[in-house]
């Protein structure tokens, strides 16, 4: 008699679908959160979107994601994976399992879950962790198996939201240039929220500056940079200054 063994599960493609978000309006009640917002992902880029704390951000990443609806104005955008700023992992799974867990919501066996997962760890640093529960992981690391998580959802877009908000500064950092290395080897269309403009010069290749609430458009800025970033580049300080000052903080 031959056993079948089922093969891995195969990964996302390399290289996402692009998203554009036309004069999209959303208001709950009296407060309006954005007000006639444009924005495109390219096929493959890092765009972030940096604004102050309640000018729309999450609400905007939320109807890309389809999870909410704008009121007015239109979204393209292929299916999406969420990253929250809570990494979410199931305190009763391991490691492995949680990475796993996308896959296996999908309809994946557990051991071809398990097996697509395994091959990732080594890349995103979590080697010996397999079967480690969440509870005895470092806030990094937890990130790191949430990431994989949502990368392995197989979509073609993956959305960020303050994906390192809950980690203190010295984690946030070291976390911040993994993520730089982990899109150089896996491509993906990324739509990044964060409040922190440095993080976003690191990352992304374009940043989308809001105004406070209601949430508009006050300027877009290229970033021409290879990652991974030095955050001490001369470059990388002036993109800091200038989006700062967009935003009308100074430094």
């Amino acid at each position: 008699m031959v056993t079948e063994v089922e093969a891995p599960v195969t990964g996302p493609p390399r290289v996402g679908t692009g998203v554009t978000v036309s004069a999209v309006r959303k208001a709950y009640g009296d407060v309006v959160a954005l007000d006639g917002v444009d924005l495109r992902v390219a096929p493959g880029e890092v765009v972030a979107v940096v604004g102050p704390s309640g000018c729309g951000k999450s609400t905007l990443l939320s109807i890309v994601c389809g999870l909410e609806r704008a009121d007015a104005g239109t979204v393209e955008a292929p299916e999406a994976a969420l990253m929250p700023q809570r990494d979410g992992l199931l305190p009763w799974l391991s490691a492995l399992d949680n990475a796993a867990l996308a896959l296996r919501v999908a309809g994946a066996s557990k051991a071809a879950a398990r097996a697509t997962a395994h091959e990732h760890f080594v890349r995103f640093g979590l080697q010996g962790f397999e079967k480690t529960r969440p509870a005895a992981l470092s806030g990094g690391m937890r990130q790191r198996v949430a990431f994989l998580r949502t990368l392995l959802a197989g979509r073609p877009l993956l959305c960020l939201d303050e994906p390192f908000g809950a980690l203190d500064a010295l984690t946030r950092t070291q976390a911040q240039t993994w993520l730089a290395e982990a899109l150089t080897r896996e491509p993906r269309s990324v739509l990044l929220v964060t409040h922190d403009v440095e993080e976003a010069v690191l990352l992304a290749d374009r940043i989308v500056l809001l105004s406070p609430r209601p949430g508009q458009v006050v300027t877009t800025l290229d970033v021409p940079l290879a990652r991974p970033r030095a955050r001490t580049d001369g470059a990388v300080v002036e993109l800091r200054e200038r989006a700062l000052a967009a935003l009308g903080v100074r430094t």
